[in-house]
């Protein structure tokens, strides 16, 4: 929606895929750490075998979030600083753990979008075909949506038909002047 409406979005997850690019010194501890299981035979990084560790294992969860964390922080800061720059009105920062990942400050501010608990379950396993066990482990390893919720300032509800959620975010850009 952002992107059809010529804002920006800096996305988190796609930022952290980045950082872990065959021959990142990301990717090298994280095989130093997790092991070289942890990598496909053509040296990328086996992103559902690396899921299925952490996701069920708060310290491990925790070591791989201390490899990555710095190196998406500083290409998050760089974006940002670029927009900054040129001055650009609003810059969304999507970002699914962005409490977890210590970005809150960072932002103006924050909008969470929330559906209740069953399609988020379904919707995860069918963009990222995986097991509802997985799932459930990686919604599992965030912070409750409800508390999430009760730190925003702005909630949008994504449990209807996509139009219903656009007419919200839309509503939203319209009050803020923004598009």
């Amino acid at each position: 929606m952002f992107h059809d409406r010529d804002i920006p979005v800096i996305d988190a997850d796609q930022i952290a895929r980045e950082v872990v690019e065959p021959d990142s010194p990301a990717l090298s501890e994280i095989a130093a750490t997790f092991g070289q299981t942890m990598l496909q035979p053509d040296g990328t990084l086996n992103r559902r075998k690396l899921g299925q560790h952490v996701f069920n294992d708060e310290d491990e969860l925790a070591k791989l979030n201390a490899i990555t964390s710095p190196a998406i922080h500083k290409a998050v800061k760089k974006r940002v600083a670029a927009y900054r720059r040129k001055r650009t009105p609003l810059v969304v920062f999507d970002a699914p753990t962005l409490f977890e990942g210590d970005y809150a400050y960072d932002v103006d501010v924050i909008m969470v979008v929330a559906l209740d608990t069953a399609t988020q379950l379904a919707r995860l396993m069918a963009r990222d075909k995986m097991s509802e066990t997985d799932a459930r482990s990686r919604i599992n390893s965030q912070l409750p949506l409800a508390e999430k919720v009760n730190v925003a300032d702005i909630v949008v509800d994504n449990s209807g038909p996509i139009d219903k959620t656009k007419a919200q975010v839309v509503k939203w850009l319209n009050k803020m002047q923004l598009v």
